[in-house]
């Protein structure tokens, strides 16, 4: 193996061999240390993830490692791995959201009785992510995108021992598995068209039209319902709200950055195959933009500050769909890379806040602008970023996506654009509701400690700045060899376009209205809700999707029947001729091994009327 190849499987392994010495540890030492194992081969993954960015970049080598996993006739699976532009900028994501999400974890989960568990958990996850990003095998990537779903359901369900999260891990965990579904029958699909599981490979054969449009249509079809379930898309969106039910971190980290992220990433990493079939893309764009909008209207009326930004998150996501879609790679990608930092800053800020009031309900809130300073100014970075102002990142991936739309659809566009005014309106009703005004809680407040605060600072200083490196296209020549040119050209030249000032109208409206009615009290949210209460109702009880999916089948007599079917079939049909040919062949066997009993008269009486057999058989024959 040479030197890069190592390094591959050092960035992949290392979270895996935490994950191992926490608990092996922790057996041996109940009251052993477990964040600075994982923090340490986390930190170790990200200077090698770091160094094959640079490699990368600046050489434009593309890095492959395999080793043979299984060869039974035509089936051939390696474990295969590889560096290349999308991969690279993926680690830089998964790794640095996880570094900070384990620093401030210290803080928030001290003293719980599960810590050794919680960075045991983020650590696996870590290792699943990463090697669901470097995999050049789509079986490996299928495994590491169960392994992330593994990891999600133990970390929603971390708290077991209340009721709402162990039904909010479970129902993450089912409905993501309708997904995972699709995802099987692309792959099936694919190696029964090609014989083979790399994705290299297929990209190939899908650019040389050697693989059949209807197979190319289904498998794209296949894949996208899996990345509408992990990227919670609507109508398979319901789960990603409840999983707010886990620590706050673990939102930051796979509920707001990274896991969710996996669908927008394996859309991009499958592209040729989407490109080859482009009426998969049209699926896809209008999936992401009602998606954005759905998701943005119920962001309005939530309570809860984990709420809202959950919504907001599955509004973001839909955003990355159509910028995939309509722009190419690089203008998905890109405002998933801005959106990474922004977010995952406004979720560990909301846990900064829920450690000094011992809430997430913003009716409990208020006031908190003068006692957490800290968290207040890089909270309201985060938001800023994400409202799309200029110059913070969010400005500059959002402009990308928008400026596709606008050409290519309309109507989206147009939905996109109201999207981002309802997006800045209900992160500073947040603002509003939570820093200003008279504190309504009976907590002491007080500053987070800095162990959680430094994290906040980083991810600040990348929510304002990281989105600069795009101004000169470097992202787009980067990820896709600039097949995708974005509008926006330097910093101060981007607005120069007539479309960057109706964003900021748009954002500026919204911002504007949000202070009207929680900052200068010009406006009463409560007279507006009473005057619409068929309107807040449908909001507040988000369109009651979980009633239409939830209720429905538990009522539906049909449906019900048909899993009563599925369960007689599984238990007496399934596991019946399982256990028959168990029982056939262990009764074969006893006739066998009483045969062999060791005797050499019993043998040579066997021996004797098998010849005589023989001699039967051969004279019938003749």
């Amino acid at each position: 193996m040479t030197i890069p190849e190592i390094c591959i499987w050092l960035i992949w392994l290392l979270p895996l061999a935490a994950f191992a010495l926490t608990w092996i540890i922790g057996w041996i030492k109940k009251d052993s240390p477990s964040a600075p194992y994982v923090i340490i081969a986390t930190t170790a993954s990200w200077l090698l993830s770091l160094w094959a960015l640079i490699n990368v970049f600046t050489d434009g080598n593309i890095t492959t490692s395999s080793v043979q996993w299984l060869n039974i006739g035509a089936l051939n699976v390696k474990f295969a791995l590889e560096l290349n532009p999308l991969s690279t900028v993926m680690l830089m994501v998964v790794n640095t959201v996880s570094l900070m999400v384990q620093i401030f974890s210290m803080g928030y989960m001290h003293g719980d009785h599960g810590y050794r568990r919680y960075f045991s958990f983020v650590a696996l996850f870590t290792f699943s992510m990463l090697g669901l990003v470097l995999a050049d095998s789509l079986l490996m990537l299928f495994m590491c995108w169960e392994l992330v779903g593994l990891c999600s359901y133990l970390l929603i369900g971390f708290w077991f021992f209340k009721p709402s999260a162990a039904s909010a891990a479970k129902k993450a965990f089912l409905i993501t598995r309708i997904g995972d579904l699709g995802i099987l029958a692309a792959l099936i699909m694919l190696f029964n068209a090609t014989g083979t599981f790399t994705i290299s490979e297929l990209h190939g054969l899908a650019a040389a039209g050697a693989i059949g449009s209807a197979v190319l249509t289904w498998s794209c079809l296949g894949l996208f319902l899996g990345s509408m379930g992990k990227s919670a898309q609507f109508p398979l969106h319901i789960w990603l709200p409840d999983a707010m039910e886990g620590p706050t971190p673990v939102s930051a980290l796979i509920h707001a950055a990274t896991m969710v992220a996996a669908g927008v990433f394996l859309i991009a990493r499958m592209y040729p195959l989407f490109e080859a079939a482009p009426q998969t893309l049209t699926v896809v764009a209008w999936v992401g933009g009602i998606t954005a909008i759905f998701a943005a209207t119920i962001a309005l009326v939530m309570q809860d500050i984990k709420k809202v930004l959950a919504y907001s998150t599955i509004s973001q996501l839909g955003y990355m769909f159509v910028g995939l879609a309509l722009g190419g790679v690089s203008v998905g990608m890109f405002h998933l890379f801005t959106h990474a930092f922004f977010k995952a800053l406004l979720f560990l800020g909301a846990g900064s806040i829920s450690h000094a009031v011992d809430s997430f309900d913003m009716r409990k809130m208020g006031g908190l602008k003068k006692a957490m300073p800290k968290t207040y100014w890089t909270f309201l970075i985060g938001s800023l970023s994400l409202a799309g102002i200029w110059p913070l990142s969010g400005f500059f991936s959002k402009e990308g996506i928008l400026g596709s739309a606008v050409s290519a659809q309309p109507v989206l566009f147009v939905i996109l654009l109201v999207t981002a005014g309802l997006t800045a309106f209900y992160m500073f009703r947040v603002i509003f509701k939570v820093f200003f005004g008279e504190y309504k809680g009976d907590k002491h407040l007080h500053e987070s400690p800095n162990v959680m605060i430094i994290p906040l600072f980083v991810l600040a200083f990348l929510a304002i700045f990281v989105g600069w490196i795009n101004c000169s296209n470097a992202f787009t020549v980067f990820v896709d060899g600039g097949e995708s040119q974005s509008f926006v050209t330097g910093l101060v030249g981007a607005l120069a376009h007539p479309l960057a000032w109706g964003s900021l109208l748009a954002a500026a409206f919204g911002i504007l209205l949000a202070f009207t009615i929680y900052k200068f009290k010009k406006i009463s949210a409560e007279k507006v809700s009473a005057a619409l209460p068929k309107t807040y109702n449908l909001l507040s009880r988000k369109y009651y999707m979980d009633e239409l999916i939830q209720d429905r089948i538990n009522k539906d007599a049909l449906l019900n029947g048909l899993f009563r079917f599925f369960a007689f079939f599984d238990k007496h049909v399934i596991d019946g001729l399982v256990n028959a040919v168990a029982k056939a062949v262990k009764g074969i066997g006893g006739l066998i091994r009483s045969v062999q009993n060791g005797r050499i008269p019993s043998y040579g009486l066997l021996s004797v009327i098998g010849l005589v057999v023989i001699v039967i058989l051969m004279m019938v024959v003749k």
